[in-house]
């Protein structure tokens, strides 16, 4: 299978299998029977936000190159446009009003990361030589550009396609934290994850959306912006160079995956000497099959409500902002049981 951007796709990939073009990747499997499956769960029409507020976790520490949003008043009638008085213009009126703006780090707290978010070199021409290229063969510099002013745009697998389609079907919770704790670090292989879905008897089906809870929300929250590094060594994480776990994720059929801790896989460990990606699950994810991720979720509640209940499935509404160009984004998703 070839097409106009490569013509050879990497090893265990699905380029191409949704279409020549396919900027959604496993999302084309949440079709509108999956929705139904999804809306079939909620049983007592009780809702969980599945967001942390969005200047947490406060500071830097998860990432050194993200930081809290900023809110700023917009400028109206030469000043500050808030708690403004309209009686300044005319003093019959009554009204006041404030409008404000906000430099956002879209990747800082609860979010989503799109298919521009890793990308790969690879010999897409077949030719020996390798090129950057993301999902579906998608060129850096082309789809995903920069200019010399530093104006950037996916123009190919932008997070703004994942929010037209709409990320609503039936999301499966696996609790990690009931099994490994805070502390040590766990990661998660292939063997751990079969033996706790097995013991939890979760059923995990094509176009379900993956939802990890592993108590690092729970930590965040207790810091109250005010975290310190052993965030970094706490909770448990999936084992991105376990092959078995991987083929497992191509297998199973998962339409994305999502996790409350900082990357779903392990962070800032040495890089084994046959290993060529900092972060194997995402290439793996992002990158060969177009499974998004999203990352930082708040599922204790509802971890904690399902469990009580003897229930793993629910309703998941969690669409990005419709932020066209962008590579990651906000979320504040929705869980209804």
């Amino acid at each position: 299978m070839t097409n106009s951007r490569w013509e050879k796709r990497p090893e265990g990939s699905n380029w191409g299998e949704f279409g020549e073009n396919d900027e959604l990747g496993r999302l084309n499997l949440i079709d509108q029977n999956k929705v139904l499956q999804g809306a079939a769960e909620i049983k007592t029409g009780k809702t969980f936000c599945l967001s942390l507020p969005l200047d947490f976790p406060g500071g830097n520490i998860l990432s050194p190159v993200r930081h809290p949003p900023k809110l700023q008043p917009v400028i109206r009638n030469d000043e500050p446009y808030y708690n403004y008085e309209w009686r300044k213009k005319d003093p019959k009126l009554t009204d006041i009003a404030a409008d404000d703006a906000v430099l956002l780090h879209t990747q800082y707290s609860t979010q989503w990361d799109s298919l521009a978010h890793r990308g790969s070199i690879f010999d897409v021409k077949g030719k020996g030589e390798g090129d950057p290229v993301y999902y579906n063969g998608f060129a850096a510099g082309k789809d995903i550009s920069m200019s010399e002013e530093q104006d950037i745009s996916a123009n190919a697998l932008g997070i703004e396609n994942m929010a037209a389609h709409g990320v609503q079907g039936r999301g499966v919770l696996v609790d990690l934290f009931s099994h490994f704790g805070e502390f040590p670090r766990k990661e998660v292989g292939y063997d751990e994850l079969m033996r706790i879905l097995e013991h939890d008897r979760i059923e995990i089906e094509k176009g379900d959306i993956l939802c990890l809870w592993t108590g690092l929300d729970q930590m965040i929250l207790r810091m109250n912006k005010q975290p310190d590094k052993s965030l970094k060594q706490a909770c448990a994480v999936l084992d991105g160079h376990d092959k078995r776990l991987m083929q497992w994720i191509t297998d199973s059929g998962i339409a994305a995956i999502a996790s409350d801790n900082l990357a779903v896989e392990n962070v800032g460990i040495d890089i084994p000497d046959c290993c060529t990606t900092t972060l194997p699950l995402h290439e793996h994810c992002l990158f060969k099959l177009g499974i998004h991720l999203g990352e930082l979720w708040h599922l204790a509640d509802l971890a904690g409500w399902l469990k009580a209940n003897g229930r793993s499935r629910f309703m998941l509404t969690a669409p990005p902002l419709r932020l066209t160009g962008a590579v990651g984004s906000p979320v504040t998703p929705i869980a209804t049981v």
